[in-house]
């Protein structure tokens, strides 16, 4: 599925049976939500704190959550998630072609 198709079939999921978006300023804080969620779980799974008993410990869920409300914000913006990403690569490339490289931190 590539970017584009998932913003139609998360737009037409909504249309069908979410009768409609929640604001851009709900879907914020439901962001800020769901990135909470999976940093608990990278905290628990990879870093030093354990998992409380009947915790979700799959981050793959918590992920599939991030995209999802970052998709209905780009939706609701008018923002196309593959363009932007292209963009973005671009621009990282442009900026950081030999920062990293040539970073004796990450040898």
């Amino acid at each position: 599925m590539t970017l584009n198709e998932a913003q139609q079939e998360v737009d037409k999921w909504i249309k069908t049976y979410g009768v409609r978006y929640f604001s851009e300023l709900t879907n914020m804080a439901c962001l800020t939500e769901e990135v909470g969620e999976l940093a608990r779980v990278i905290a628990r799974k990879y870093g030093d704190q354990s998992f409380k008993n009947g915790e979700n410990t799959d981050p793959e869920e918590e992920m599939a959550d991030v995209l999802w409300v970052l998709i209905c914000l780009a939706n609701q913006t008018g923002v196309n998630l593959e363009q932007a990403l292209l963009k973005s690569i671009e621009k990282k490339t442009q900026r950081d072609k030999e920062r990293h490289i040539n970073n004796s931190k990450l040898r």
